[in-house]
């Protein structure tokens, strides 16, 4: 799989695994599958603490499975830790650990009241021809990839434009309508707010890439919403990406508090 697709669907896990439940000194573990096509190809822990203060964090460990281990193991693991503030989850500090074979690198972000104060890269990575370099304006009122996916139970879901930064790649994610659909899974059983995802990146990449050529122009990506009734907030429980190589899809095997 291309690095695009790697680090969006990272991005992606991340996001699905930091649910709040709803409490004071709330402690929140997800599990999720990860496919291309039929094939298995990660799977995911993640445990999401949010105590009396307000303060959060979301903590977890990817891996490669099945086809992908064989071919080159992947593990990452995450970090972000914030406050909840206007019913939101406001990073203070994205982190991110990154390994693909031998090869390994960090991101960290820092945040200040939703602009990003920071970014760290290690091993910095080389800027190619027709790079698109990050300005400062991309990088004001922006979201970290996983607390940008949680909303408010009064939140139009799918009418919305969200400004995501990773680390290295600043993209808007476009949500439209495409209605409801059945899901079921361990904690939860119900409809799932359907929105269709348009891929619109804004800078920190190199022009020309054929896998973000390919994601941008693709109509095929979706992320599904389910509420958690206590916490009031909707969160995914399936995302859908389309690649090069083929759909992949992420979907949460568990959606509970412990």
């Amino acid at each position: 799989m291309a690095h695009l697709g790697r680090r969006i669907f990272l991005s992606s896990i991340a996001a699905l695994m930091s649910i709040p439940a709803g409490a004071s000194e709330i402690r929140h573990r997800t599990e999720y599958r990860v496919a291309l096509g039929i094939l298995p190809i990660a799977r995911a822990a993640f445990v999401t603490q949010i105590d009396d203060d307000q303060r959060y964090q979301v903590s977890g460990n990817i891996s490669s499975a099945g086809l992908a281990d064989l071919v080159t193991k992947i593990a990452a693991k995450t970090n972000v830790t914030g406050v909840l503030r206007n019913d939101r989850l406001q990073a203070q500090r994205y982190y991110l650990y990154y390994k693909s074979g031998k090869r390994v690198r960090t991101y960290e972000v820092r945040y200040r009241n939703g602009d990003i104060v920071s970014t760290t890269v290690k091993p910095e990575r080389r800027q190619p021809r027709n790079w698109v370099d990050v300005k400062p304006g991309d990088m004001r009122s922006v979201l970290d990839p996983i607390s940008g996916l949680i909303f408010p139970a009064d939140t139009k879901l799918c009418s919305q434009r969200l400004p995501i930064y990773d680390g290295e790649m600043r993209m808007d994610l476009v949500l439209s309508p495409k209605g409801s659909q059945d899901f079921r899974t361990d904690g939860f059983s119900g409809k799932a707010t359907v929105c269709g995802v348009r891929f619109v990146p804004r800078s920190g990449y190199r022009k020309g890439r054929k896998d973000i050529d390919y994601l941008s122009r693709s109509g095929n990506m979706e992320i599904w919403f389910a509420k958690a009734d206590a916490a009031n907030v909707y969160a995914p429980v399936y995302v859908r990406i389309p690649t090069q190589y083929g759909m992949v899809t992420i979907t949460a095997v568990k959606y509970r508090a412990n």
